[in-house]
């Protein structure tokens, strides 16, 4: 006899769902994504045991028939694509007509539907592929599928499920994906017969987002910056996080494209490169990004889930989704807002322990407060008086919020009275950031001037380090650094850049020296660049510890107004924390 043999159809549909039905939070998704799909605009899902006993979607589509129920479940049988035509612009979520199939190979199904114009609904029941007739049965209007036991014919598929709570938090997960990009429908979930979620059509998206991540510590809802933006055949909208909700890893990065949900390495990509500068690089940002496009400008059937597309035009969809969040984010004001450490009161058995950075914050609070009269903070004592004469270049505009007292603590902090509050900055982050966009400004527009050192300074070098300078000669022009060989195994710095020239040419040439040599592979001229643009700024800014002059402080006042970013160091790090009058209401008991 022959090796090679014809697999039954039940096997096909039992290997098909390998890849459609990973877990159970899979058939959530086909099943309820196929309720959208038939109109539904209230659905219910119910599970038991983390949907290994039970998954049961209700929905209130516009149903089948008994003929269309008994085909609903054969193999590539759809209601969604006719010709090859078709897909090329798939408007629907699914199409495959793999889903109900391969569910229905792998648990036991019963599936009971009703159209509207019906007097009655008709039921059919699988158990493994074994089909029954369809028959008639008590049914209201739309359709329900209950999914029991899933995989209990494959106990090597099952025993890879994980615990109830486990696999519950798979079906959430979907459940909100779904939730987000269907703002118009009426969601339940219910968990062992409790209801998990409510969300009624009437929310918009913002309350929405609240219901889904209900987390008080994070305040997720009230911290999301909106963008819109429509252009070339591609609508973006965008809630954005401030940079003070950054998490830890991507999970709340959430992408939609005509509603459906998506990873896709370009948008990815355009969303870290729109929060650079502006997180730490261990951050990540919480964005809710919605897109809409033209169906055949992208190709959806590449994945048998179909959360990867193929866009026509990537490029295209790159730069105009960087662009839109980019430019929202630089027009925002991005400041954190602070937090007072709690009083600590004699009468009180609770409140947290104070630690010793809360208590040197709290100290040099409590000078700020003792130099000035509790009413309005207006009458001040003591304090540095602002000099508007030194003020080099500085309009009378752009200085008039700052035509108060200010206050430096510990030579590193300024604390500066607002109209509703006060700030305190942190005078090396700022004035990274500000000569960081300064270096980016004159080296769009040339390379870095640079002046003739009197003495040139050598150092050694190793054959890779060499080989780094060599291959970025470009660079080290651009950045104004003249090199030449000094001997065998030496170079010299011959010129240095004047912006830089607080900075010690030969320890920054050794630095960048040190981060050609060891750069990730895959990074391209432009974030080479950046990077070395944040070393430049880093060292050439005012330090921790240096005590400024009061026109030194004003000038940098001054310059904060006009940066574009002035929130947040090249790093990510905050530059500013503000305070309100009603912070301090509070932590005096006057509320």
């Amino acid at each position: 006899m022959g090796q090679i043999r014809i697999l039954d159809q039940n096997m096909i549909n039992m290997i098909a769902a390998g890849e459609v039905i990973e877990r159970p939070a899979s058939v959530v998704k086909e099943l309820v994504e196929n309720s959208i799909d038939a109109g539904a605009t209230k659905i219910t899902v119910s599970v038991e045991d983390g949907g290994r006993k039970l998954i049961s979607v209700t929905d209130n589509g516009c149903g089948m028939n008994a003929e269309d129920l008994a085909s609903a479940f054969e193999p590539h049988s759809t209601s969604k694509i006719k010709t090859t035509a078709d897909l090329h612009g798939i408007s629907t979520l699914g199409f495959r007509g793999e889903a109900l199939a391969s569910i229905a190979s792998i648990a036991q199904v019963r599936a009971v539907s009703r159209m509207k114009d019906s007097t009655g609904a008709n039921c059919v029941e699988i158990d493994c592929g074994s089909k029954g007739d369809v028959g008639p049965c008590s049914g209201d209007f739309g359709t329900t599928i209950q999914i029991r036991d899933i995989f209990y014919k494959l106990p090597a598929r099952r025993k890879f499920l994980r615990t109830a709570n486990t696999e519950m938090g798979h079906i959430t997960e979907q459940f909100s994906r779904i939730a987000l990009a269907n703002e118009n429908l009426d969601l339940m979930l219910i968990r062992n017969s409790k209801e998990l979620y409510r969300l009624s059509d009437k929310d918009d998206l913002r309350r929405r987002i609240a219901e889904l991540f209900p987390i008080p510590s994070s305040d997720i809802s009230e911290n999301l910056i909106e963008a819109e933006s429509g252009e070339k055949g591609l609508h973006i909208h965008a809630l954005m996080g401030k940079p003070l909700i950054s998490r830890t890893n991507n999970r709340y990065q959430y992408v939609f494209l005509n509603g459906r949900f998506i990873r896709d390495k370009f948008i990815s990509h355009a969303t870290k490169e729109a929060y650079r500068g502006l997180l730490e690089p261990c951050r990540f940002p919480v964005v809710f990004l919605f897109i809409k496009m033209p169906f055949e400008n992208y190709d959806v059937n590449v994945h048998p889930t179909k959360i990867e597309v193929r866009f026509y035009n990537s490029n295209l969809v790159h730069s105009q989704i960087l662009g839109a969040l980019r430019e929202r984010l630089l027009g925002t004001d991005l400041e954190t807002p602070g937090r007072l450490p709690e009083m600590q009161h004699a009468e009180s058995t609770s409140g947290r322990p104070v630690s010793g950075r809360d208590h040197r914050i709290a100290d040099a609070m409590a000078e700020f407060f003792r130099k000035h009269r509790p009413a309005q903070m207006q009458q001040q004592l003591g304090f540095r008086q602002s000099t508007p004469g030194k003020v080099h270049a500085v309009s009378r505009e752009k200085s008039v919020q700052y035509d108060r007292k200010f206050l430096q603590i510990h030579d590193s902090f300024i604390v500066v009275q607002t109209e509703d509050g006060f700030v305190i900055i942190d005078q090396h982050a700022l004035h990274e950031r500000i000569m960081y966009e300064d270096l980016c400004r004159r080296i769009r527009k040339n390379k870095l001037q640079s002046q003739r050192l009197l003495i040139p300074e050598s150092f050694e070098v190793t054959v890779s380090g060499a080989e780094a300078l060599k291959a970025n000669a470009e660079l080290t022009e651009k950045l104004g650094i003249e090199l030449v060989p000094f001997g065998p195994r030496s170079m010299a710095v011959q010129s240095f850049p004047s912006l830089l020239s607080n900075v010690q040419p030969l320890d920054f040439v050794q630095d960048l020296m040190d981060l050609l040599e060891h750069k990730d592979a895959d990074l391209d001229a432009e974030r080479l660049l950046d990077e070395v643009l944040n070393m430049a700024a880093c060292k050439a800014a005012i330090k921790a510890g240096q005590k400024l002059t009061d026109s030194e402080i004003e000038q940098l006042l001054a310059d904060r107004q006009s940066a574009e970013s002035s929130s947040r160091c090249p790093h990510g790090r905050p530059t500013t924390i503000k305070f309100s009058i009603g912070d301090l209401e509070k932590q005096f008991k006057r509320t």
